[in-house]
């Protein structure tokens, strides 16, 4: 669900600021930053949106530095249905129209309850899918299409784009009346048998 933005954020960070704050916080460890752990104040919206084909836009406009949309995917924090980019010392909230990362390729290892499906996000994230990194699908109620999702982490899904959603298709499986995909250990359904085309 999007979040909606105000217009009255003047006194809302600026983009280049929050990145200098991440670049700063990066320095300091490896991997990822614990958003998860920081508490800092809410300095208002930033004119900041995600578009559903995983395009960031800073002021209406594509951010086109892949490396600085990597920067703020790494401090992106989900609250309920809102999104933030969060800094230990301040926390504002953006748009994200549909989920905030596009998985864009996965590989197999095994087959069948044995099957691991390792996911690669647009933004450079991994992950292999399973209990912890559930796969769900969600189906237009009007056309039946379907808009398949990964959990990334910490709350933060991607969509997983058509070209590879039908490489999945191909090594589905048929369990108990659902056609899905085996992921570490675990079936996960992505359409009933009786609705299969």
């Amino acid at each position: 669900m999007a979040k909606a933005m105000s217009k009255d954020s003047v006194t809302t960070p600026s983009a280049e600021g929050l990145a200098a704050t991440a670049r700063a916080v990066r320095a300091k460890g490896k991997g990822l930053p614990p958003v998860h752990l920081w508490t800092p104040p809410f300095c208002g919206d930033l004119d900041m949106r995600i578009a559903r084909d995983g395009t960031w836009f800073y002021l209406g406009t594509p951010i086109g530095r892949p490396e600085l949309v990597r920067l703020f995917s790494t401090i992106l924090r989900r609250d309920g249905d809102d999104y933030f980019l969060v800094t230990p010392v301040e926390k504002v909230g953006i748009t994200v129209d549909d989920a905030p990362f596009i998985a864009v390729d996965f590989e197999v290892d095994g087959a069948g309850p044995e099957q691991s499906l390792r996911f690669e996000t647009n933004v450079g994230d991994h992950a292999n899918a399973g209990p912890e990194h559930p796969i769900r699908v969600e189906r237009d109620p009007e056309t039946g299409e379907p808009a398949p999702y990964v959990l990334i982490r910490a709350n933060l899904e991607a969509l997983i784009d058509r070209k590879s959603f039908y490489r999945l298709v191909e090594i589905g499986d048929r369990v108990d009346g659902w056609f899905g995909l085996w992921s570490g250990g675990e079936f996960f359904r992505i359409i009933p048998e009786r609705d299969l085309p």
